[in-house]
């Protein structure tokens, strides 16, 4: 249903002869085959097609209220195209009694004859969301095809290239298009065959493990540090050790023969060392003789100052012969600590002993990662029911009892712009409720419009949801519903759109599911009309839509 035109306009057309309006609408504009034949009554007197928001001019004519808006546009003085007398605008009203009668003529589905609905004016749309034979775009990514209805649920499972099939190797879903490249590239399952060219398939997660096993993959001779530098395929390892056995314990022998020829060199070097230490300390004797003698001469010679430099030289050959003695035997301790391979073994133990205790500190990291993960996994499973809760206390705090409902939306343009987009078509309000025990209802608002709105104004929708108590009340749902956008400048020039539920619409029986087809106003307020700064339907970027349920004839449990 339609909202009044813009307020700008709202002071043209003051009289009506309803105050009520019903929650149906239909596209203008659109060739609709009629069970019965169009009456002259229901015509636009101006573009001739069926009435859409009917005005009568004081003369009795009707029009679209878009046709009216034209007329006036058009000529400073409009007249009737029927009798040409003068439209006085003051006398134009909106005839809702021709309105109704207009949204309940019959007409045939526009997909007849594999449709043969046949549908009242008001309930084109409600009707065409429905219709098994309406074609509608496929809904996976990427996919353009048009398909009817009827025919969507095949499509999706059987013929549509953008369908998500199940890797048969790795179990991941991935759209089918895709799905060669992923087992090529991306499947860690993907078998595929041994580069060695051992014949093997071997699955892509466990190539480098079966590399090292591989029996076509090239290695070295475990004699290589010996000499043999022959390389062959691992499975032809054994045959080649079996063959070589005599080559290899020559390479060994030889091997050993050099290490003890180094050996014998070492004990040689070291005995000339010792040598020419006994040498030099025979040498210290002799001069610590020659000093004693100097001493007892330096007593009896008269010649101090020969004495003296013949002392003193003494004592610089004493020094030189003691430094080269420290040096050689220096050198004689680092030959006997190169052939001692007690430390090294030592050494060798040491480190073993670390790495058995690293080996059990491993084993020890292993379970405290294993506890680890468990205290996490546990806090967060405390964590979401912990967020859980404090939405449901939130949600219950801000919730209504009394039918009525006020709709607080913030970060309008974002939220518009994420609408236009096809991000996030349309938003809900919070749930609210009749009575403690009553009906569960909530709000529906395309902020970029949905079905004959969409683009040009404002959708907003009553939803009748699933509730704890749906066994205890009466179904359908039937009372009258008031749809409003708030104005925020204190004036109460509200928008205000008011309907009774159908009980013939399914959007009002008793849910099913978590919620019913939403019902409303799909051109409940024009953008142009919200959005112009001369109103104050928005403040801070920020606007306020109410909904209230008439509790009267309403029985509380």
């Amino acid at each position: 249903m339609a909202c009044d035109e813009p307020a700008a306009l709202s002071g043209i057309f003051t009289r009506q002869n309803s105050v009520s309006a019903v929650s149906l609408d239909f596209e203008p504009d659109a060739d609709y085959k009629f069970v019965e034949t169009l009456e002259d009554r229901y015509k636009c007197a101006y573009c001739h097609l069926v009435l859409h928001n009917p005005h009568q001019t004081g003369c009795g004519h009707r029009f679209c209220q878009q046709c009216i808006l034209s007329l006036r546009e058009l000529n400073a003085v409009p007249t009737c195209p029927v009798d040409k007398e003068t439209i006085k605008m003051h006398e134009v009203f909106k005839d809702n009694c021709c309105k109704r009668e207009v949204l309940n003529l019959h007409v045939f589905c526009k997909n007849i004859p594999a449709c043969n609905s046949k549908i009242i004016l008001g309930r084109y749309q409600e009707h065409l969301q429905q219709c098994l034979f309406e074609s509608v775009q496929c809904i996976n990514d990427g996919c353009c095809d048009q398909i009817l209805r009827k025919d969507l649920k095949e499509h999706l499972s059987r013929h549509c290239k953008f369908r998500e099939e199940m890797c048969q190797y790795c179990n991941k879903y991935v759209v089918l298009i895709n799905i060669k490249n992923h087992e090529q590239n991306d499947c860690p399952d993907y078998p595929v065959p041994c580069l060695q060219n051992c014949s093997q398939i071997i699955l892509k997660k466990e190539i480098e493990k079966h590399h090292a096993v591989c029996p076509e993959a090239e290695v070295d001779c475990p004699y290589k540090q010996y000499g043999c530098l022959v390389k062959v395929k691992r499975g032809k390892l054994a045959e080649h050790e079996n063959g070589a056995l005599r080559e290899h314990m020559l390479q060994i022998l030889d091997k050993n023969s050099q290490l003890e020829e180094q050996i014998s060199d070492l004990y040689k070097s070291l005995e000339c060392k010792e040598i020419k230490i006994q040498q030099l300390a025979e040498a210290i004797k002799k001069c610590e003789k020659e000093f004693r003698q100097f001493t007892q001469l330096f007593g009896k010679n008269s010649n101090l100052m020969v004495s003296t430099q013949a002392l003193a030289s003494h004592m610089d050959k004493s020094a030189r012969l003691e430094s080269q003695v420290k040096q050689l035997i220096q050198m004689a301790n680092q030959q006997q600590s190169k052939l001692d391979l007690r430390p090294l073994f030592d050494t060798i133990e040491n480190v073993k002993q670390k790495i058995a205790l690293m080996e059990t500190y491993d084993q020890r990291l292993v379970v405290l990662e294993g506890q680890s993960s468990k205290h996490d996994l546990q806090i967060n499973i405390h964590k979401a029911q912990l967020n859980k809760n404090e939405e449901r206390f939130k949600l219950l705090e801000g919730t209504c009892y009394n039918g009525k409902l006020i709709w607080k939306i913030t970060d309008y343009k974002m939220k518009k712009k994420e609408a236009v987009e096809g991000r996030v078509l349309s938003i809900f309000s919070q749930p609210f409720y009749t009575s403690r025990c009553g009906y569960r209802l909530c709000a529906r608002a395309y902020l970029n419009g949905d079905g004959s709105g969409k683009g040009t104004h404002v959708s907003l929708y009553f939803v009748v949801m699933r509730g704890e108590f749906d066994s205890l009340l009466l179904w359908p749902f039937k009372q009258k519903v008031t749809l409003m956008l708030l104005d925020q400048s204190g004036k109460k020039n509200h928008i205000v759109e008011v309907f009774r539920a159908d009980p013939n619409s399914s959007s009002f029986k008793r849910p099913d599911g978590e919620m019913n087809i939403a019902s409303g106003c799909p051109r409940f307020v024009p953008h142009t009309v919200l959005e112009n700064t001369k109103n104050t339907y928005i403040r801070d970027d920020t606007l306020f839509l109410k909904v209230v349920v008439d509790l009267t004839d309403l029985e509380e449990l």
